[in-house]
């Protein structure tokens, strides 16, 4: 019997895959749990659809991510800290912070564990963090860390 299975069986398949089982196994245990449906005609169709919406919504995240990497690499993020002498920080900025500026300054909304920062800056003046916006596209943000007086 042909199923649609409806999550990750071990030992069978992943979501969404059409899978020839035994009719006994089918009928006895995926069906009445509900990890698998019967493949008609209906449900193959309604397969098709899901899998090509959902190549939609990947193809539009990774144009987006594609679009911020672009926009990343020409604006300047400016953070001002308090701090004491010789241009150290009271602390460091943190990659909230930065996400926090780069949302409010230019309106490009990344998440804060998407910036990756090889080390805290804790002096003033400017510096490149990379930031990865999925689908293996990353972008540099260029931040200017500046006195709060």
């Amino acid at each position: 019997m042909k199923v649609i299975l409806q999550q990750d069986i071990k030992g069978q398949g992943k979501k969404g895959q059409l899978k020839e089982v035994s009719d006994g196994y089918a009928r006895n245990y995926l069906l009445p749990r509900g990890l698998a449906v019967a493949a008609t005609a209906d449900n193959l169709n309604a397969m098709r659809l899901k899998d090509k919406a959902r190549q939609a919504q990947i193809a539009r995240e990774r144009a987006q991510a594609q679009e911020y990497a672009e926009r990343l690499g020409s604006v300047m993020v400016v953070i001002k800290a308090k701090g004491g002498e010789g241009g150290k920080l009271f602390g460091s900025v943190t990659s909230k912070e930065i996400a926090e500026a780069l949302a409010a300054q230019h309106g490009i909304a990344v998440e804060k564990n998407q910036i990756v920062q090889s080390e805290p800056i804790k002096q003033f003046g400017a510096f490149q963090v990379k930031c990865k916006l999925g689908y293996e596209i990353t972008g540099t943000i260029h931040v200017t860390v500046t006195e709060d007086k």
